[in-house]
Order: C-alpha cells, then sequence, then structure tokens
C-alpha cells in the first residue's frame, strides 16, 4: 500500500501542478474588470427650457480611475461684450466675449435624483444651487478640464468647460466619497450655467447662493452662473462589466474565460486521477 501511495502522488502532482500552469497562462484580463455608468442630461425644471439643452455622459470605473466622455449642447453660448452688463452680473470685463463657463460636478449622497420646480422655495422662479442640493446631494467631484477634481475647484471657471456646445473627457483618481456614491446609486450629474436668453428674470439680479465671487469683480456673481441648468442621475450601463482590454462581443462576459478554466480545471483533475489509476494498475500488475 505505501508502494503505491508513492506512485500516485508524484502523478498527481502533476496534474495540480498543470493546473498551476494553465492558472498562470490564463489571460489577464480575466480579472480585471471595468464598470460603466450613464447619465442622461435633461434640463432643469424653471432654469432651462424644455428641449432646449440636452447631453450624455459616460463614466467607466477601472478600480478607482474614471474615464469620463461627455457632449453638451444648448447652453449658454458666449459672455456678453458690454462691461456695464458684465459688471451688473459680478463678471469681469477681463470675461467679456469669451465662452461662458459651465462649471459642473459629481453630487454625491442626496436623494439621488434632479430637483423639480419645487425645489424653489423662495418662489423667485428659479432653483439655486442650494436649493437643488437637497435633490442631488453635495459635490463630491469636479468635473474640471486640468488640475484638481475635488471641491476645491468646484467654481473656479478657468477650469471649466464652456460654450453652447462642448465635449469633455478626461481620466482621473476619484476620491473615496465620490466612488462609494457611484458604487451605491447615489451620484447625480449637474452643469451649472444658464442662458441669459432664456433664464429666470431672478437669476439676472439676485447674487448667487454660494457667496461667489469671481478674481476681479467688485460683486458677487448674478446666480444665472452658478444655477443648475443641466442634470442627469448617473446609472449603471446594463453593459457595465468588461473585462479590460477584451472584445466587446457578448456584452463583454467572462463567460468564455470562465469555461476555458472550467475545462482545464476538469482537464487536471482527469489526468490526475489517470495517473492515480494507472499507478494502481501497475502495481497490481507487479504484485
Amino acid at each position: 500500500m505505501k508502494t503505491m501511495t508513492r506512485l500516485a502522488l508524484p502523478v498527481a502532482t502533476l496534474g495540480i501542478a498543470g493546473l498551476a500552469g494553465l492558472a498562470l497562462t490564463m489571460p489577464a484580463n480575466a480579472a480585471a474588470a471595468s464598470t460603466t455608468y450613464k447619465a442622461t442630461l435633461k434640463p432643469v425644471s424653471l432654469n432651462t427650457p424644455s428641449g432646449a439643452a440636452s447631453g450624455n455622459l459616460t463614466l467607466t470605473l477601472n478600480g478607482g480611475q474614471a474615464t469620463v466622455s461627455e457632449t453638451v449642447s444648448g447652453l449658454a453660448d458666449t459672455l456678453p461684450t458690454d462691461t456695464k452688463t458684465l459688471a451688473s452680473l459680478g463678471i469681469p470685463a477681463a470675461f467679456a466675449g469669451k465662452p461662458f463657463p459651465h462649471v459642473q460636478h459629481i453630487h454625491i449622497n442626496g436623494m439621488d435624483q434632479c430637483p423639480t420646480s419645487s425645489a424653489d422655495t423662495n418662489g423667485d422662479g428659479v432653483i439655486s444651487t442650494v436649493e437643488g442640493q437637497p435633490a442631488y446631494g453635495k459635490i463630491g467631484t469636479t468635473l474640471s478640464l486640468k488640475g484638481a477634481t475635488d471641491a476645491s475647484t468646484a467654481t473656479d471657471v478657468t477650469v471649466a468647460p464652456g460654450g453652447a456646445s462642448f465635449t469633455y473627457k478626461r481620466t482621473f483618481t476619484v476620491n473615496s466619497a465620490t466612488l462609494s456614491a457611484i458604487h451605491n446609486n447615489k451620484a447625480v450629474i449637474v452643469v451649472h450655467g444658464l442662458n441669459p436668453a432664456t433664464a429666470p428674470k431672478a437669476s439676472l439680479t439676485t447674487a448667487n447662493s454660494l457667496g461667489v465671487t469671481l478674481p476681479g469683480a467688485s460683486k458677487k456673481l448674478a446666480l444665472i452662473g452658478t444655477a443648475p441648468a443641466l442634470c442627469g442621475v448617473l446609472q449603471a450601463s446594463q453593459m457595465s462589466s468588461t473585462p479590460v482590454g477584451s472584445s466587446p462581443t457578448g456584452g463583454g462576459s467572462t463567460a468564455g474565460i470562465e469555461d476555458e478554466a472550467l475545462l482545464g480545471l476538469g482537464g487536471g483533475l482527469i489526468l490526475a486521477a489517470g495517473g492515480v489509476f494507472l499507478a494502481r494498475r501497475r502495481l497490481g500488475q507487479q504484485n
């Protein structure tokens, strides 16, 4: 019996070693997967007329790295050129005629929705950033063009995309609070800055609710510069889990890889079992 055991173990070990070799040769992308989230950006009630502006945003997570791709159209285009008009809005003359800046953020941990007209608690006909916060939550990440992406750049118009239409794409490290909110479906995309041609009158004469004063301005920025224009809830895509580097065919499923692994496992076990059987047979013949 001891002789049989000595013969069987090395052969069985070869089968297990084969399994280890198979594991080492499996594609690295079998374990690494990305998750995709999407948001359809729609006009915020009262602030932007229905159908006047729209946008789409896709966010793909690879661990703590986020790649954001976005297209927006129908927003405020350029800032006024008249310095008196600019001054009345709390905008420095240096911004005259430049693309209208649209600061945008991933808001987190609110009610996971975009504000409705009922958010206008003071009844002035416009929803301010603060009035919208119960619906979409606080700022988790700033979708800036460069530099920091935390709340420190939340109102920095120098790193915000601008113009009536723009395309935004950037890859950055997501902070833990935003990452958790995205995973728990507690994230909302908000694009700020109203179109003067269609914005509520109060947004032109009322100071912003955040107390923002632009560098070089003599008064606080008007509500038109910070009020939410577009909003969309960030939701996991139906094709959200895709092995990194794999073909999108079949929705990025890992089924093929799993099947190969199972086949390899089964083959390895069969080889091991066969080795034990042969060892026993030879021993029996010798006896």
